[in-house]
């Protein structure tokens, strides 16, 4: 799909988190310690390009010109199709010098506005890792590490009126829409579940008061009864190919 451009000597890319087992060495290199921005999914918009931070450990005592890199894919490691649009690497961190083991960073970029970028991007993808060696000759090894890569959601809120008695009615709409990677646009979320949430006044953390279902164009609606001072939001938890989303809260007095 996509080509890497990598700097710096080295690179990286996606995973999970958590140690990973060392590859099979299959040509006297093997990788560990694969992780890629903290765990969780990659969530992509429609315009702006996202840098993802990746680590990995490379042990081999070959020589080698170009690399290492880890990298997403479908189909085969070496003729099946990338997600990345170019790579900043670091250069090897040593940590045995004798065994040949070395540590590297990269930074990974995605930018929704390639091309060859659709909505049936979103989903999971498989981490492979290579390196080129001297010779002209790789080696290339399946990390065996799932990446969930998701579409991007927004949420909106409104909550009124801004200043009620207390036991009357707040209505609080809102809107949930997702990125379409196909037409670069937001577009109405239908059929999702979401959250309202209430956070009273002076409290730290929000509370799931109800939840609504949005309509064919993604709109939220739902009433409830004022109890107290606060602020109210929605919160989308998403799915196996949408990221989660809260929106910001609304503020509601209540006299």
């Amino acid at each position: 799909m996509w080509r890497a451009v990598a700097a710096g000597g080295a690179a990286i890319v996606f995973a999970g988190v958590a140690a990973v087992p060392a590859g099979a060495a299959e040509g006297g290199v093997s990788f560990s310690r694969v992780a890629v921005n903290g765990g969780k999914p990659i969530v992509i918009g429609v315009k702006e390009e996202v840098e993802v931070r990746a680590v990995f450990r490379m042990t081999t005592k070959l020589k080698y010109d170009y690399g290492p890199t880890v990298f997403p894919y479908r189909g085969k490691p070496d003729s099946g199709d990338t997600l990345h649009s170019s790579t900043i690497t670091s250069d090897c961190k040593v940590v045995d010098v004798a065994q040949g083991i070395c540590d590297f960073e990269e930074w990974l970029y995605i930018d929704p506005r390639n091309y060859d970028f659709g909505n049936e991007d979103a989903g999971t993808w498989k981490t492979a890792a290579r390196v080129f060696l001297a010779g002209d000759a790789h080696d290339t090894d399946d990390v065996n590490l799932p990446l969930q890569v998701k579409r991007a959601t927004r949420v909106t809120v409104n909550a009124s009126p801004e200043q009620v008695t207390k036991g009357k009615t707040i209505t609080v709409t809102g809107r949930v829409t997702r990125a379409n990677w196909d037409t670069h646009t937001y577009q109405g979320y239908a059929g999702r579940t979401v959250s309202l949430q209430f956070k009273a006044a002076g409290a730290s953390s929000y509370t799931t008061i109800k939840k609504a279902k949005s309509s064919g164009t993604g709109a939220l609606k739902t009433t409830v009864k004022a109890t107290g001072p606060g602020t109210w939001r929605w919160t989308y938890y998403g799915n196996s190919t949408s990221g989660a989303k809260s929106s910001t809260g609304d503020h509601v007095a209540v006299r």
